[in-house]
């Protein structure tokens, strides 16, 4: 990878795991169905004037758009809002690697090979003492913990429906897939927040509030989807992929220097064991093959 584009995948891993960081500050003055509305609003307008339409299937867009926009940022924002931790958050995220892989399984039937099993196992025990310690910080920390679960469920489902898409031009999936989400998140923010909260909040929404929504359309999603995808046309997806695992790492420092968050020793346990699954997932095939080969 040229020096340009590692500077350049560290950018996007840093705007990801900060990103967590500003969807808090955003919570603290605008309700989460709101700022979902507001996220992909920006996202879509006006640049669906400029961008053309990717040559999708509607049913495809529709469902990428409810699964990786609607569906994550739906339960990660609420999950947020009721008491999960930025840093957390940033981790248990990261469990969709493990969801792919069980959705790819048994919908396009993908081989599962023994490291992905094993890495699987071991993130589970780590994600088990997370819940544990959520379970002693109250109820709505652990209804953080299941509605983050379901959010990288959503975010694994949508992994799926970009393999079903194929090679297209990113920026304007990612455009045009923001349309999706808007009418449902403002549905959902009636139904949940009520007019009076939602006049309220635009009324007396803050500078904070409004660098939090712009950061998370311009930043965490045109940019940082459109670069990703870039990168992963220019090199080999397992040169690529594996940056993401230094997310949940900026998440946590970022977390812990900007908003003062600390963890159980449980819950740090417990990360570092999460951490240990990703990267046994990641790298176990490659660790057995190198072995195997000194033994020759």
């Amino acid at each position: 990878m040229q020096a340009r584009d590692r500077l350049l995948a560290l950018a996007i891993v840093c705007v990801w795991g900060v990103n967590f960081v500003v969807i808090k500050v955003g919570l603290a003055g605008v309700p989460p169905m709101l700022l979902g509305a507001l996220r992909f609003l920006l996202v879509a307008f006006p640049a669906i004037f400029f961008v053309p339409r990717p040559r999708v299937p509607w049913r495809l867009l529709l469902a990428y758009g409810a699964t990786i926009s609607l569906g994550q940022f739906a339960f990660l924002f609420y999950a947020m809002a009721v008491g999960m931790p930025a840093g957390l958050a940033s981790l248990v995220l990261q469990s969709q690697a493990f969801f792919t892989l069980a959705i790819a399984a048994l919908w396009l039937g993908e081989p599962v090979r023994w490291h992905n099993l094993a890495g699987m196992a071991v993130a589970a025990g780590g994600l088990a003492l997370i819940g544990v310690g959520a379970g002693g910080m109250g109820s709505l920390s652990a209804a953080g913990f299941v509605l983050t679960l379901c959010a990288a469920f959503c975010w694994a489902s949508g992994n799926i429906v970009s393999k079903k898409i194929g090679p297209v031009d990113l920026l304007g999936l990612v455009i045009w897939g923001a349309l999706v989400p808007i009418v449902p998140f403002a549905l959902l923010s009636l139904w949940f927040e009520g007019p009076a909260r939602i006049v309220q909040s635009v009324a007396q929404v803050s500078g904070t509030a409004v660098f939090a929504v712009a950061y998370l359309a311009f930043a965490a999603t045109v940019f940082g989807y459109t670069m990703w995808g870039r990168l992963l046309t220019r090199y080999p997806a397992s040169q690529v992929a594996p940056l993401t695992l230094l997310v949940p790492v900026v998440g946590l420092v970022s977390a812990h220097v900007l908003l003062g968050e600390d963890l159980s020793g449980a819950q740090w346990v417990g990360a570092a064991v999460v951490m240990a699954g990703l990267l046994l997932n990641v790298f176990g095939q490659r660790l057995w093959a190198g072995r195997a080969l000194a033994r020759r």
